[in-house]
């Protein structure tokens, strides 16, 4: 009997053919309603662009949702995949693993963090943030039942904790009973953050921390108040309650800056992070300040996140962006952008009321008064080529690779002007 074949040379055609032979009504079949996709099939990219199965470019101003920063198929990404696969892609936790220890030292020294613990998406970053603070909570300042304050219009994950600490009554609906634990707040808004705390605390329920995007990005692409977050900050730092920041849409140089926190001039002692980190390769990482790096061995922990593969071209993403001062581009093409959008809006007044955001992370605001609203519009774009997603009802969001051009900038002001001028 010959012995069974354990590494083949035959070539593996089954990528190409799923997207050579591909049948929406097959895949509607077998896999999950979760999503209202779009009627195309995406086969590969390159840069800001990519390819349905039928051939048809599109410039893509949704990259992966804010996580593809060096677009598609980039050369130092392709070579840092193929150097780790060859190399070891997965190990246990249980052991050391060098490229972890790397990534994080990286992360640390180009932060304000002290010690990084790495997952594989940003739901669980903000879980594992959520069980730091409450444990913090119980074992640094004594507080039994915990209360973590979160923005309404935030979103934060669709784990249970998470979509419980999302302000949105929308992702919550039919997922009860909830996670106890949360209050809601309006977002920007110090006085009633202050009075939810002292009806909180009359109500003998302590808050312990305060979860806050810099950015809502689901929300609205509404950026925050530095002169809120300061007044935050300070808030903190008198009653001890500790401030996260979510960063997983914002982080990474989407904002101009590497980090959302920098943009809104405070330190968290908790920030989250995932999406742009690996590029397109799925992780996510919770990094805290050393008063708050308290989790004991087999306290949190995880199969996949942190291991070779993904840490290794995580920290290729990171240098890369390092390397060729990735984010002076983000603030000049988010100025290039900002300002065709708002020549969008004084052109097309009767559906746009204005456009708001930082780096490459905007949104063009559509007036409440018209029945157009962002899906609507994110349909019509992709009639015309180009790729961009709604933050809401009424924002269409604007997130695009990184390393995108001023070329490209152009061409998608174009294409979303040939949009509106259809639709208007």
């Amino acid at each position: 009997m010959a012995s069974p074949t354990l590494i083949s040379d035959a070539p593996l055609n089954g990528a190409s053919a799923a997207t050579a032979d591909f049948q929406p009504e097959v895949f509607d079949q077998h896999v999950m309603a979760t999503y209202s996709r779009f009627p195309i099939a995406l086969e590969r990219g390159e840069g800001c662009r990519v390819w349905d199965a039928n051939g048809r470019e599109y410039l893509d101003f949704v990259a992966g949702i804010a996580t593809c920063l060096l677009g598609h198929a980039h050369p130092r990404m392709v070579e840092a995949v193929t150097t780790q696969i060859k190399k070891l892609h997965h190990v246990s936790n249980l052991y050391y693993i060098p490229e972890q220890g790397a990534l994080a030292q990286w992360l640390t020294e180009h932060s304000c963090a002290d010690r990084v613990f790495f997952c594989n998406s940003g739901a669980e970053a903000n879980e594992g943030a959520i069980k730091l603070a409450r444990k913090y909570a119980h074992t640094e300042l004594g507080i039994e039942s915990p209360v973590i304050i979160t923005a309404n219009a935030s979103f934060h994950g669709r784990t249970l904790a998470t979509v419980t600490a999302t302000g949105q009554p929308k992702y919550q609906k039919n997922f009860d009973p909830l996670v106890p634990g949360f209050h809601y707040v309006p977002y920007n808004d110090i006085e009633a953050l202050k009075a939810a705390i002292a009806q909180l605390d009359a109500d003998q329920r302590q808050v312990a921390a305060i979860l806050l995007e810099p950015m809502q990005g689901e929300g609205g692409v509404c950026p925050g108040n530095p002169v809120y977050f300061k007044q935050i900050r300070q808030l903190c730092d008198e009653t001890g309650i500790l401030l996260i920041l979510d960063e997983v849409q914002v982080g990474m140089g989407r904002t101009g800056n590497l980090w959302g926190y920098e943009t809104v001039g405070v330190e968290p002692d908790i920030f989250t992070a995932a999406k742009g980190l690996g590029g397109g390769v799925p992780i996510g990482a919770v990094l805290a300040k050393r008063h708050c790096d308290i989790f004991k061995a087999s306290e949190h922990g995880t199969t996949f996140g942190g291991n070779p593969f993904v840490c290794g071209v995580a920290l290729q993403v990171c240098q890369t962006l390092e390397a060729t001062d990735l984010l002076a581009n983000v603030r000049s093409r988010g100025q290039q952008l900002r300002k065709g959008l708002k020549a969008i809006t004084q052109k097309y007044p009767q559906l746009c009321a204005g456009k708001r955001g930082w780096g490459l992370i905007n949104g063009l605001v559509l007036r409440e008064d018209t029945d157009t609203v962002a899906l609507d519009i994110v349909k019509a774009a992709l009639e015309e080529g180009l790729l961009v997603i709604p933050a809401g009802p009424k924002v269409v969001r604007l997130v695009p690779p990184l390393i995108v051009s001023a070329a490209e900038v152009d061409e998608a002001i174009a294409l979303l002007d040939r949009t509106l001028s259809k639709l208007a």
